[in-house]
């Protein structure tokens, strides 16, 4: 009988480690060992590095990572489904599930009993501070709930035919959490209303499970988060990159206050305040912050000129070796005062 293979060899790497650390730690047990397993992925990688690594980068998480053929086949199916039923669509990344809202300490209206059971969920974080549920939604730590996501998008000019996509793990509270941004947007689906018996395989790997929702939430027309978390900032990057699509991010700030305003004004006047609270969160083409997370702006893969401008000057300097840049990320002169209606999607 043929010996078991080993399991890989394993080591977790800091937060946002230097890539030196990759030279003199990593690589040595990866050329003696030929395959290392790095228990942690999320931010193990210094967010400043050099203009060439930081496109190296590019050309490892846009060109070179691929998802696995059951899961690529799958969301792309998936997304053919949405534009067999409308040529547009939103995609909603709900980030709702019960130990999202227990980590953020914040209170969404159900009583003692959601109080007893998120705190006894919160328990698992020893070392989390105290907060208050007033400061946490003033310093906009809470997500927004489904329907609150509606809201902003009706108040944005969405209107009530626009084909929704919910990417979502449990959301706490089922479907009657859910039940008012179905009435805002009837035109809803999600991976288990398109799939069903073909998901089957899946079900077992929650991560299997969000790839899928990676893939129909990045082939999205617009594409609409309730968090600030590690796979809105990813697609928000990646969107970017391959060519501007609309990504929103609510202010949740802002937003927050006016929430619990919205019974004391009309329609047009949460409406008009919606939109002004959302500026600057409705990703805009130009809108690159550099030296922030670089997986949400990698600005350093990105042109700010045109392709054929760039190729033109560096053809005139005699620089015969053109940077990689993928010209699908050029950043197009757009008329940045869009109206907020639906056909801006």
């Amino acid at each position: 009988m043929r010996a078991m293979e080993k399991p890989p060899y394993t080591m977790r790497v800091p937060r946002k480690s230097e890539p030196e650390y990759y030279l003199d730690q990593v690589l040595p047990i990866l050329l003696r060992r030929r395959v290392v397993q790095l228990t942690k992925f999320d931010y193990r990688l210094s967010n400043m590095l050099d203009e060439e690594l930081q496109r190296l980068r590019c050309r490892a998480n846009y060109h070179a990572l691929k998802f696995v053929k059951p899961i690529d086949d799958l969301g792309h199916k998936l997304v053919k489904r949405m534009r067999k039923m409308a040529k547009r669509y939103i995609a909603i990344h709900l980030r709702f599930e019960p130990d999202m809202l227990a980590f953020s300490g914040c209170y969404y209206g159900g009583g003692e009993k959601e109080r007893r059971e998120l705190g006894e969920i919160r328990k698992r974080w020893e070392t989390l501070p105290d907060v208050s549920e007033e400061e946490a939604r003033k310093s906009g730590k809470c997500p927004l709930t489904p329907y609150e996501v509606g809201l902003m998008l009706r108040a944005l000019g969405f209107r009530n035919d626009s084909y929704i996509y919910v990417a979502s793990g449990e959301i706490y509270g089922g479907e009657e959490t859910l039940k008012p941004l179905r009435e805002l947007f009837p035109n809803f689906y999600t991976k288990e209303m398109l799939a069903n018996a073909e998901l089957k395989p899946f079900l077992p790997y929650s991560s299997r499970l969000a790839a899928i929702d990676y893939i129909v939430c990045n082939e999205s027309n617009v594409f609409v988060t309730n968090n600030n978390g590690n796979m809105a900032k990813i697609l928000a990057g990646e969107r970017r990159y391959s060519g501007h699509r609309r990504t929103i991010r609510p202010n949740a700030k802002r937003l927050s206050a006016l929430f619990m305003e919205r019974n004391k004004m009309d329609w047009d006047t949460f409406a008009r305040k919606v939109k002004s609270c959302q500026r600057g969160f409705m990703g805009e083409p130009d809108d690159l912050k550099r030296g922030k997370e670089f997986h949400e702006f990698p600005d350093s893969c990105i042109c700010e000129k045109p392709f054929t401008e760039k190729i033109k000057e560096d053809e005139g300097n005699n620089h015969h070796e053109l940077q990689w840049i993928n010209s699908r990320g050029v950043l197009e002169k757009r008329n940045l005062v869009e109206s907020i209606t639906s056909s801006q999607y």
